[in-house]
C-alpha cells in the first residue's frame, strides 16, 4: 500500500524527448494500473487479462494495425498482430516471422509490504512503480508504441512481426501461449524465431584484479579504462518437471519400530537430494559469456570448474544467476507421510522441483535415481522440456548493432535463464526463443531480483532506452 497521508508525493511524469518514448511510458503506465493478477486458481481470477488485451487492441486499432483479440475462456484475453514485411525487391520476406511478445498477468501482491500501490503506476525519484514494471508490462508497453511507430510511419519490415500479447505466463501458459500454440498455431505461421524476457538488462563489466584467477586475455590491453556493460541474452532456459519420490514399507504401531518405516527411508532420500549437486556444466551458452566478457573485462576465466565458480560467485548478481544456470537441480518441497503420531504409515512421500539443463534430460533423471537409491521410487508428471537457441544466430548481432547505437561500448553476452518463459511453448512450433528486453540501469540495480517483489520498479530513463533499443532491434532483426 502507499505510504500514509499521501506524504510521498509522485513526480510529474517525464516529458520523453521523442513520441516513441512517451507513448511507451504512458502505455507502460496504463497496463500497469490494470489489476490483472494471475493466482494460478480459476475460481480467483478475474478479467484483467482480457481489459488488458482491449487496451492493447484498440492501441494498435487506432493506427490501422488490426489485431486480433483472443480469450481461450472468459477473461484470458490474449492479443495478436502481425506487421507484413518484405524482401529487399518488394517480394515476400527471404526470412521467417519474427514473434515478439510479452505478457499480460501479473503475480499477486498479497502479503507484501508496498510503499507505492501496486497499480497506481506512480513514479517517485526517477523510478515508476507498480506490478509488472519489470515483470513484465514494460514490454508490453514498449511493444504497444513500437507498433503504433511503425505503423504511423508505413514501415515495412524485412520480415513478418508477429506482435502477441499473452495471457497466463505466470502460471505456466495454459490459457495463454500455451493454448495458442495448440489451438490457434495459424498466428505464428511462418515465424522461425522469438523475443521476450529474460534478458536484455545492463550488468557492470568490473576491470580484474591483479590478484585474481585466470588467464591474461592476449588482446587485454585494448580493454578501456572506464567501466563497461554487458546486456545478457537468454539463448537457453532450463526444463522444468515435477516429481515424487515414494518410499512403501510395512504399516505399524509406533511401539514396534520396524526396518522398513518409509518415513525414515524419504527422509534419507530427502537428506540425500539436498546434499548432493550435480556437475558444474560449461553450457554453450555460458562458454560464450565466460569468452567475452572475459575479453571485455581484460582477463580470461580459469578452467577448472571450481575456480569458474568462485569468480562467478565474486560477480554478485550477475554470478548468482549464470550460477544457478550451470547445473541441474533438484529441490524436495513437499513432504507427505501418515495421520496419526502413534502409527507408522505404510506410505511417504516427498514432491520435487527439477530444473534441467538442456541435453542432460535423460542423464539427469539416471543421476537423479541413484542419488534417491533403489528402495524409494521416482516418478516424474509433469515435464516441460529445456531450450537452446543458437548463439551466434544473427539476432544475437542485430542486437549487438541496436545497443552500440545507445551504448557504444555496451557488450550483448548470452546466458542460460534458469527459469521458464513463453519461448518453451512457442519451441514447439520450431521457433527459436530470446530472451531480451533491452534496459540500461545503473551498476547496483538487479533486475532480475524486481520480479515478483514488492516495490517493484524500474528506472523511467531505462524504459526510454528500451523504447528506443527494441524500435531499432526490430529495423534490424
Amino acid at each position: 500500500m502507499s505510504e500514509t497521508s499521501g506524504e510521498a508525493r509522485e513526480d510529474q511524469a517525464p516529458v520523453g524527448e521523442t513520441l516513441l518514448e512517451r507513448e511507451a511510458l504512458h502505455y507502460i503506465r496504463e497496463l500497469i494500473r490494470i489489476d490483472s493478477v494471475n493466482t494460478g486458481d480459476p475460481r480467483t481470477i478475474g478479467d484483467g487479462e482480457t481489459r488488458a488485451a482491449r487496451l492493447v487492441l484498440s492501441a494498435l486499432a487506432e493506427v490501422g494495425l488490426e489485431g486480433e483479440l483472443v480469450e481461450s475462456t472468459p477473461g484470458r484475453g490474449n492479443v495478436v498482430a502481425r506487421l507484413r514485411g518484405a524482401g529487399p525487391d518488394g517480394g515476400p520476406p527471404e526470412r521467417g516471422a519474427l514473434v515478439v511478445h510479452a505478457h499480460l498477468d501479473v503475480v499477486p501482491v498479497d502479503g507484501q509490504d508496498w510503499r507505492h500501490p501496486p497499480f497506481g503506476a506512480e513514479i517517485h525519484d526517477g523510478l515508476l512503480y507498480g506490478r509488472g514494471a519489470v515483470d513484465m508490462k514494460n514490454f508490453a508497453g514498449v511493444l504497444v508504441a513500437v507498433a503504433r511507430s511503425y505503423a504511423r510511419e508505413g514501415f515495412v519490415p524485412p520480415r513478418d512481426l508477429v506482435f502477441a500479447f499473452f495471457a497466463d505466463e505466470e502460471a505456466g501458459g495454459t490459457w495463454g501461449a500455451k493454448w495458442l500454440v495448440e489451438h490457434r498455431p495459424d498466428l505464428f505461421a511462418g515465424a522461425t524465431e522469438a523475443l521476450s524476457e529474460v534478458g536484455g538488462f545492463s550488468v557492470p563489466i568490473p576491470p580484474a584484479s591483479p590478484g585474481e584467477l585466470g588467464s591474461e586475455v592476449p588482446d587485454a590491453a585494448g580493454a578501456p579504462d572506464r567501466p563497461r556493460r554487458a546486456y545478457l541474452v537468454a539463448t537457453a532456459e532450463k526444463g522444468v518437471a515435477w516429481a515424487r519420490i515414494t518410499a512403501r514399507g510395512r504399516p505399524g504401531h509406533g511401539s514396534r519400530p520396524t526396518p522398513d518405516n518409509p518415513v525414515v527411508r524419504i527422509g534419507r532420500a530427502v537428506a540425500a537430494i539436498g546434499d548432493h549437486r550435480f556437475p558444474f556444466t560449461r553450457t554453450p551458452a555460458l562458454e560464450v559469456f565466460l569468452q567475452r566478457f572475459g575479453e571485455a573485462r581484460g582477463q580470461g576465466f580459469p578452467d577448472a570448474a571450481a575456480d569458474v565458480e568462485a569468480e562467478l560467485a565474486g560477480l554478485g548478481f550477475t554470478g548468482s544467476l549464470l550460477g544457478a544456470g550451470a547445473r541441474d537441480t533438484a529441490s524436495p518441497t513437499v513432504l507427505d507421510a501418515g495421520s496419526k503420531t502413534n502409527v507408522i504409515p505404510g506410505v511417504a512421500t516427498a514432491s520435487l522441483d527439477l530444473r534441467v539443463l538442456p541435453g542432460h534430460e535423460d542423464s539427469f533423471i539416471e543421476e537423479l535415481r541413484d542419488v534417491v537409491g533403489a528402495d524409494v521410487e521416482l516418478e516424474v508428471s509433469t515435464w516441460i522440456a529445456p531450450i537452446a537457441s543458437p548463439v551466434d544466430a544473427p539476432i544475437v548481432a542485430a542486437m549487438q548493432q541496436a545497443i552500440e547505437a545507445d551504448d557504444p561500448e555496451g557488450l550483448v553476452v548470452p546466458y542460460l535463464l534458469p527459469a521458464s518463459t513463453d519461448n518453451k511453448h512457442l519451441s514447439r512450433l520450431g521457433i527459436a526463443g530470446y530472451g531480451f528486453v533491452p534496459l540500461r540501469v545503473p551498476d547496483g540495480f538487479d533486475v532480475f531480483g524486481q520480479f515478483h517483489t514488492a516495490d517493484e520498479h524500474i528506472p523511467v530513463d531505462a524504459l526510454a532506452f528500451s523504447a528506443r533499443v527494441t524500435e531499432r532491434l526490430l529495423r534490424l532483426a
